[in-house]
């Protein structure tokens, strides 16, 4: 039986952490969320990213100028830090330059800084390329007075496009959230957003976005259909 360790309101609902045997989950307003069971998943959401934007490479040349993260290695975005794998993973990888990571939840913050989950992430959050921002993802990718840009985001807020945790997230996923994902990346860049199943509404929504190179790859699983993470260039 799960036991939770603390479990706390919020502006957006309800966000508990349990631990279940040897492993810990977070539940956001009733909704399994994620667990440290695995994250195959998470760290292939990373790693994708960064294969997409060495495929595309020649072409990032064309177009405006890019703006490349520490010492010339590409910048990413991880949109939740969940239980800290994905940044965990990008941490580690020094190909990687400025890594932003964007949670709005507090208590997932503070477990990680001084709970549970800081044997996870404590020392990719002491990594000097790392910065912790506290916002909602989908206020801060449309916020004007944020200038930064990536070569690419990986986010992963929801159990997917078609299966949103809060009624705001599903902005995201939308005309306007797909512009404003677009606008936050350099020429060439990439989007990769993970997802507990494969959506083909999402593939269009994105191709009708700009985006080009839209294809989905698999992460298959015990039981059930694979997760996938959906990945998507923007023009050069």
């Amino acid at each position: 039986m799960p036991v939770t360790l603390d479990r706390r309101e919020g502006p957006y609902g309800e966000v508990a952490l349990r631990r279940r045997d040897d492993h810990f989950e977070i539940i956001a307003n009733g909704t399994f969320l994620m667990d440290t069971s695995d994250g195959r998943s998470e760290r292939l959401l990373v790693d994708a990213a960064l294969q997409a934007l060495r495929d595309a490479g020649p072409a990032r040349a064309v177009g405006a100028p890019h703006r490349p993260g520490a010492a010339g290695r590409p910048s990413v975005l991880i949109g939740g830090l969940g239980v800290g794998f994905s940044l965990a993973h990008a941490a580690a990888d020094p190909a990687w330059g400025r890594i932003a990571v964007v949670e709005r939840e507090q208590a997932i913050i503070d477990w990680h800084r001084e709970g549970p989950l800081a044997a996870l992430s404590a020392s990719a959050l002491a990594d000097p390329r790392t910065v912790l921002v506290h916002a909602d993802l989908v206020s801060y990718l449309h916020d004007p007075r944020v200038p930064d840009t990536y070569d690419a985001l990986c986010l992963d807020i929801d159990n997917g496009p078609d299966w949103t945790v809060t009624e705001g997230n599903d902005g995201l996923y939308t005309p306007s959230g797909l512009a404003a994902c677009a606008r936050r990346l350099d020429p060439g860049g990439v989007l990769a957003v993970w997802s507990a199943r494969p959506s083909r509404d999402f593939e269009e929504s994105l191709r009708n976005a700009g985006f080009h190179g839209v294809r989905t790859e698999e992460i298959p699983v015990a039981r059930g259909v694979p997760d996938v993470v959906h990945l998507a260039v923007r023009p050069a």
